[in-house]
């Protein structure tokens, strides 16, 4: 998974790779082993070069902090494959699009249920693959017409989780 990150408006290239014991971080082109636990939502605990760290998600308005410690820092994240079906998608409004899961796992959290109003980009469905909690957005713009997953439901990868008209 590749994303580009920008933290105190510098951008840095971050690529996560699975392996069997741990993750591997390679941040603009260096390479980091990092042990990754999800203590509760929103909240990490990292183990990076021999020093542990509790990393807290917070997201105000339109505006997501990161918490490191004492020191929070304005973050945002892209993904660059996101990025891209979205532009896809922007030609071709009309109709019914699903969302998927990316991957096997499980369903943590539905934040948009059926009837609502959702914008493009915007999470509808929190869904939890190894350890980590991944935010899926909407397509594009409209109303959740269906969903056909429930909170705690376990996931394979391709399934259609919920459909925006």
């Amino acid at each position: 998974m590749i994303y580009e990150v920008t933290i105190a408006e510098k951008t840095y290239r971050v690529e996560l790779i699975r392996t069997a014991e741990r993750w591997n971080c390679k941040l603009d082109g260096r390479e980091w082993p990092v042990d990754v636990v999800s203590i509760q939502n929103d909240v990490l605990s990292l183990l990076l070069d021999g020093k542990s760290y509790e990393i807290k998600q917070e997201t105000v308005g339109a505006e997501a902090n990161v918490v490191v410690g004492h020191e929070r820092f304005g973050v945002s994240v892209r993904d660059p494959r996101s990025f891209r079906s979205r532009k896809r998608a922007g030609a071709s409004e009309q109709g019914v699009k699903k969302i998927t899961a990316p991957m096997p796992g499980k369903v943590v959290r539905i934040l948009a249920g059926v009837g609502a109003q959702v914008e493009a980009g915007q999470s509808v469905i929190v869904i939890e693959a190894m350890k980590m909690q991944n935010e899926l957005k909407a397509p594009k713009s409209g109303i959740v017409k269906k969903l056909n997953v429930a909170e705690g439901a376990a996931v394979e990868s391709g399934q259609s989780l919920a459909e925006v008209e």
